[in-house]
Order: structure tokens, then C-alpha cells, then sequence
């Protein structure tokens, strides 16, 4: 039977309106070492990698890391303690909730109610009040000249949130259901097997280019990389380094390395502790390590021994050398501390960062040399997380910290060093006087001085041990535009799938 002119014309715009729209739908799968735990920014116990994508916040960076217009079109300071800020009208957040000063002074608070214990609050305390001078305008108030102001709104805990919504389901609810204004919504949350997330359509930037991206959790390394490999993701964050050299030159997939781009590793010690409390002791456990081994056996050279935890893109960074390892001072260290015969202590690391639980069985044979006995214990992530959150994790313990929220030393220093803040285990009157000087001193060269002088002390008292920097290692298949930011975002609205 045949058919009629006008019905084959009309099959034929059905069947390539039918593979037009496959053709437009994309989707993307990422691989990451560690899943979600909970997806309230300003709550965050991880990286801010997965809500980056669902939030948005009043500034935001370009890929040369300058500040740019996010939902606040313009800001300027009002005076020396007094910042205003102009909103993007007519936003909405997905839930149809309107983005404007009642949501952010919302925002805001919350973080900033001491009751809430909110564990990012270190990078906002320095604001006194929030207040609403319009319905799309705010004035932040601080306690002090903060010259980072604009910079503090850019990134954690800074998230702009719906206040209608996160009061109606509460925050436990909120974490596990969130509602932003950001390039993607929520779709899915599985913690341990999968975020899925859907493009806003409506978002005040257009429409992203890819319609769903799916992060799924891989915590074994080659598992990550098989994945990609074969298909099933698109793109891995986290590639270990030592599967890098099969990667390269591997037909299809692309291999993106920022160097310095990753965190700062370090250890941290609990200085209230005996016998952490003494200097002399601390500096001993710093001179057992071999840094340089860890980098270029473990990392294969993905990462860059350090004795700060400031990044050299980082405003205020001093050059602190790595010490090299010196057995026999760190035994005279140790035998003038009262501790000939070396003592014990527990030690935690995590399975988060590049060769890290590896690194950790180093450090416990570095520090068996000088006689101390570190009883290593490897949590889960999702565990380690709230242990080191609520100051319940080993007197030793492997962290990571970064200052890519604010490309500021203050970022890198302030929350791990002040004394009474939620990452701290360090309690130094003399370095916490100079840690506040800093964030109140507008002047430039004054400033970096100060931000130098903070390293210096921790050179010399060591109240945590720096380790190395990483380097940032993605993988990605060639269908997939994608370049590393300094300040480690994977910004979902600027990826593309071919």
C-alpha cells in the first residue's frame, strides 16, 4: 500500500522532529572518589564541587579568576565597614521563590547564627550585619575594614538559598532535597550512588548546554578510570596518579593537569594535646617526614612538597621551603622535649586524596625512625568527615585545605589556625592577634606583610604540619569541552558534549 504524498511528508517531519529532539538532548556522567554527604552549601563538610552547579551566589569568577557580576549586578563599599550590593532583578529560584535582599540577608544569617554551628562560618565571620535597604539591594555591615568583602560572596558559604523553602522542610530535609537558583536542579540524590541533576531552563544565564549530568561516586581508582575507559562516564575527577601514564596519549581521552590547582595536604594536631602542646615535639614530627619521597614516589610527581599552606596564586603567599627530612634533629628535638624513647599517638587518614592512605603508611614508617608509634586508622570518608567537624577525630590527623574560595592566604590560614574556629585544633593568642590584623587591614602592603609574618610563626612554631600541594588531575573523553580552574570548580554551565 502506498502512501499519499501529504502522509509521507508528515511521517518525515514527525520522524526528524522525533531524532532532532534525541539529537538535542545531551547528557553527561562524571566520576568522583567520594560521594555527597549532604548538599546544603552553607553547611558544606567537602567540596563545593556538586552545589557550585545548583546555587548561585552574588559574584562570581570568569576563567581568568577575576570577579565578575553573579546575582549582584554591581557592589561598592559605603564606607569603611559598610558594603552594598544591587541584585539581578526578576531571578527565581527553582521552586518559583524570588532572589532577592530578604533571600540573601536570609542566606546569610543562617551561617551566621551561632546556634546553627555552621563549620564554613570562618570565612564570613567577619560580618556584622546584613540588612535589606531595598528589595533588590543589601548592605553588609562588618565588624572591621574587610577589603575581601566581594571576594568572601563568591563562593562557600556564601550560597544564595530560598528562605520559604529551607524554613518549611527544615535543614536536615533542605540537605537532602536542596533548591537553588543555579544552571542545575536537583533531579536525584542517592548518597553513595548517584546526584543526578537537571538544567534550569529558566536560569538567568540561559539554558545550559547539556540537559543532564549525572555524578556518580567511584572510590576505587582504576574502577574511576575503567569507567572511562568504556564509556560509562564522560569525564573523572580525581585520576590517580599513578594510572596517568596510561592515560596519556590514550586515543579518545584527554588528560587536564593544573598544576598547584588541588589542595594543600597537611597534618593536623591537636596543640592542647601532650604531647602535641609542645613546639619542640611538633617540629620533630615535621623533620621525620620525607616530603620529597611522598611526591615522587607516591604522587609519580603530581604534587609539590610545601611549607605553607598558602598557594603561590594565593594574595600574601610566602615561599616557606619544604623541610627536608632530618632524623637525627628530629631525635634531639624529641630527647629535649622529655621524649628520649619517643611516645604514641593515633593517627587518621582518609582515601580522599591522591595516594593518601598510602602516603599515611609513609608517615607512620618516617615517624617509627624517631621513635614515635602512630596507630593509623582509615575511616570512611563519609565518617572522617563529621569526626574531624566535631572535633572528634585522632590528636594526628591528614587533611586537606585550599584557599581556591577566595585565592587569598586568609582562606588558607584563618579557619585551620584561629583559635575556637570548627577546622581548628590550634590555640595561639599570639598568631590568632595577627590572623585578625589581617583580615581588618585595608591597606595592601600592610596587609600581605601580615598575611607573610602568619607563616613565618607557623614555620616556627608548627602548630600543624603542611605537606605538599597537589596538582589537579581530570581525565575526559574528547567529546567533552573541558578545561581545570584554578580554583578547582567543574562549572557544569560551561561544558559542552559533541
Amino acid at each position: 500500500m502506498k502512501l499519499s504524498v501529504l502522509k509521507r511528508a508528515s511521517l518525515a517531519v514527525l520522524v526528524t522532529g522525533l531524532l532532532s529532539g534525541y539529537a538535542q538532548a545531551t547528557a553527561l556522567t562524571i566520576a568522583q572518589p567520594a560521594s555527597a554527604t549532604a548538599m546544603d552549601p552553607g553547611f558544606l563538610k567537602e567540596a563545593a564541587t556538586l552545589v557550585d552547579n545548583v546555587f548561585d551566589t552574588m559574584v562570581l569568577r570568569d576563567a581568568s579568576m577575576a570577579l565578575k557580576p553573579g546575582l549582584a549586578t554591581s557592589w561598592k563599599a559605603i564606607d569603611d565597614t559598610t558594603w552594598q550590593f544591587d541584585l539581578r532583578q526578576d531571578v527565581k529560584f527553582t521552586n518559583g521563590e524570588p532572589v532577592n535582599a530578604a533571600a540573601v540577608k536570609f542566606s546569610l544569617d543562617r551561617i551566621l547564627d551561632p546556634a546553627n554551628k555552621a563549620p564554613t562560618i570562618s570565612y564570613i565571620r567577619t560580618i556584622k550585619a546584613v540588612n535589606v535597604t531595598g528589595e533588590y539591594q543589601v548592605q553588609i555591615h562588618t565588624d572591621g575594614p574587610d577589603p575581601l568583602l566581594p571576594t568572601r560572596m563568591s563562593r562557600y558559604p556564601a550560597y544564595i538559598v530560598p528562605p520559604a523553602y529551607v524554613s518549611k522542610v527544615g535543614a536536615a530535609e533542605f540537605a537532602r532535597k536542596p533548591v537553588g537558583s543555579g544552571a542545575y536542579s536537583v533531579k536525584e540524590f542517592i548518597p553513595d550512588e548517584r546526584v543526578v541533576m537537571q538544567a534550569n531552563g529558566n536560569y538567568w544565564r540561559g539554558k545550559p548546554a547539556i540537559d543532564t549530568v549525572t555524578w556518580r561516586p567511584v572510590p576505587e581508582a582504576t574502577g574511576r578510570i575503567t569507567a572511562l575507559l568504556t564509556g560509562e562516564v564522560q569525564l573523572v575527577d580525581g585520576v590517580p596518579a599513578d594510572l596517568v601514564p596510561a592515560l596519556k596519549n590514550k586515543p579518545g581521552v584527554k588528560l587536564e593537569q593544573v598544576k598547584g590547582g588541588g589542595l594543600t595536604i597537611y597534618l593536623g594536631l591537636k596543640n592542647a594535646q601532650k604531647p602535641l602542646d609542645d613546639a619542640r615535639v611538633r617540629k620533630a614530627l615535621s623533620l621525620a617526614l620525607n616530603r620529597d619521597a611522598y611526591t615522587k614516589n607516591l604522587l609519580h610527581g603530581f604534587g609539590t612538597p610545601t611549607g605553607t599552606m598558602a598557594r603561590p596564586a594565593d594574595f600574601g603567599y610566602l615561599n616557606v621551603p619544604a623541610p627536608k627530612q632530618d632524623i637525627a634533629q628530629a631525635k634531639a628535638l624529641l630527647k629535649e622535649a622529655g621524649y628520649p624513647d619517643g611516645f604514641t599517638l593515633k593517627f587518621q587518614a582518609p582515601r580522599r586524596y591522591i595516594a593518601s592512605a598510602e602516603v599515611a603508611q609513609a608517615i607512620v614508617q618516617d615517624l617509627a625512625a624517631i621513635g614515635v608509634k602512630a596507630q593509623l586508622e582509615v575511616p570512611e570518608w563519609s565518617v572522617y568527615t563529621q569526626q574531624v567537624a566535631s572535633g572528634k577525630q585522632a590528636e594526628m590527623y591528614m587533611l586537606a585545605w585550599g584557599s581556591t574560595q577566595t585565592l587569598d592566604a586568609d582562606a588558607a590560614l584563618y579557619p585551620i589556625l584561629h583559635s575556637g574556629e570548627p577546622y581548628s585544633t590550634v590555640s595561639n593568642p599570639a598568631l590568632d592577634t595577627l590572623l585578625n590584623e589581617s583580615r581588618s587591614t585595608v591597606d595592601a602592603a600592610k596587609r600581605e606583610a601580615i598575611l607573610k609574618n602568619i607563616q613565618q610563626v607557623v614555620e616556627k612554631e608548627q602548630p600543624l604540619i603542611p605537606l605538599y600541594q597537589e596538582d589537579s588531575l581530570y581525565a575526559n573523553s574528547d567529546n567533552v569541552t573541558f578545561s581545570g580552574r584554578a580554583d578547582a570548580r567543574i562549572p557544569l554551565f560551561d561544558l559542552r558534549v559533541k
